[in-house]
């Protein structure tokens, strides 16, 4: 399943390498971006991608990532009340925090509001001092789930983001985990769209500038340093025919604050207005149904193993036609999940992209007597 899944992303990205080439990106005033279709999972335009960069702040979303799989998995709870060590409380002073203090527990869902709306790097700390024990056990975990993510160039030092060597990511890596986010945690993620919190007396407004300035704008995270410059993670959801899409842009190293949310507004406009995305096929809907031979059923089911969907410049969807590629003869056994054929999205006779089908369903051998017919019967074709 891993090897099909792979195929079919490095379809989605050769698609989106097509695509990049025949319709010029944006001019972009950062050192690195990269937007990305959440739908389709694929590239639509990117400067240095793999551009290693101090991630700042937008480290805090993998923080929260881990806090809301803790949650999800009972091993922490919103209304869980959290002492708060010396550590968190003097996290350096000159940084963003919430201000908690020693002498005052503080909720898990206070934390995570001053985590993600007022970037408190204290509330980084107290956060992952209540999921894994420590703040460097914390990091281990981050870690981990940086490698399950196959967020390859990416690094953790802290729960926070403030300068460290070991702190490093790319913007194709944050556009995964920031993907990765909004799919995973869904309930969750609509706090990154709260404009304003107040605690401990003390208002403080959400940095992401997009909020008040596009309505299709629902998160994602600020970050800065001196080194990294002003960052910004942005995701909008626009309606798409009969349903709606995602973008997330990502935008590392501007000037200045005003500068990436400008930058960031400009690329998701761009990405909406000159592509689409398509639904093709929906999970285990049937692509077609070949013969099998010498199997326990005449006919097999293929498809694909989840829902397909392609982001293609406006005016292409309509001239994209399927044309399916078989491994015949099918002889059983056929195990489910089993490539067995290939499907080409051709525009003007040109594929765009080559996607992995697979069998929908087992198909067992047929009795001996049953093989054997076939066999005859393959013999005479």
């Amino acid at each position: 399943m891993k090897k099909i899944l792979a195929a079919f992303a490095a379809a989605v990205f050769s698609m989106s390498a097509a695509f990049a080439q025949a319709l010029p990106p944006p001019t972009i005033a950062a050192k690195s971006w990269l937007l990305l279709d959440a739908t389709s999972g694929q590239q639509l335009a990117a400067h240095e991608p793999d551009m290693r960069i101090e991630p700042a702040s937008l480290v805090k979303i993998m923080t929260a990532y881990l806090s809301f799989s803790a949650i999800k998995e009972k091993r922490l709870d919103l209304n869980q009340m959290v002492n708060v060590s010396v550590r968190a409380w003097k996290v350096d002073a000159s940084s963003s925090k919430m201000f908690i203090d020693p002498a005052t527990p503080v909720s898990v869902n206070d934390l995570l509001y001053g985590l993600i709306v007022q970037s408190g790097n204290d509330a980084a700390v107290a956060l992952a001092e209540a999921v894994a024990g420590t703040e460097d056990a914390f990091v281990v975990l981050m870690n981990r789930e940086a490698e399950r993510m196959g967020m390859k160039n990416t690094r953790f030092a802290n729960a926070h983001g403030l300068p460290s060597p070991d702190n490093y990511s790319t913007a194709r890596d944050l556009a995964i985990l920031a993907t990765r986010m909004v799919n995973d945690h869904p309930n969750f993620y609509k706090i990154y769209s709260t404009k304003e919190f107040t605690y401990n007396k003390i208002k403080q407004p959400n940095r992401n500038r997009l909020l008040w300035l596009d309505p299709t704008v629902d998160g994602m995270k600020t970050g800065h340093t001196a080194a990294a410059g002003y960052c910004l993670i942005s995701t909008a959801k626009r309606p798409n025919g009969g349903s709606d899409r995602r973008l997330v842009s990502v935008v590392l190293g501007t000037v200045s604050d005003q500068v990436r949310a400008q930058e960031s507004q400009r690329l998701l406009n761009w990405g909406f207005q000159n592509f689409d995305t398509v639904k093709l096929y929906a999970k285990g809907q049937p692509v077609a149904t070949p013969d099998v031979w010498k199997g326990s059923q005449n006919q097999v089911k293929i498809g694909f193993t989840h829902d397909v969907f392609v982001t293609v410049p406006k005016g292409v969807a309509d001239k994209m036609k399927p044309v399916l590629e078989r491994t015949d003869p099918l002889v059983a056994p056929v195990a489910q999940n089993s490539k067995v054929g290939t499907l080409k999205m051709v525009v003007d006779g040109k594929p765009l992209a080559e996607l992995p089908v697979v069998a929908l369903e087992q198909v067992n051998q047929a009795s001996i007597f049953g093989r054997a017919w076939d066999s005859v019967r393959l013999w005479m074709q």
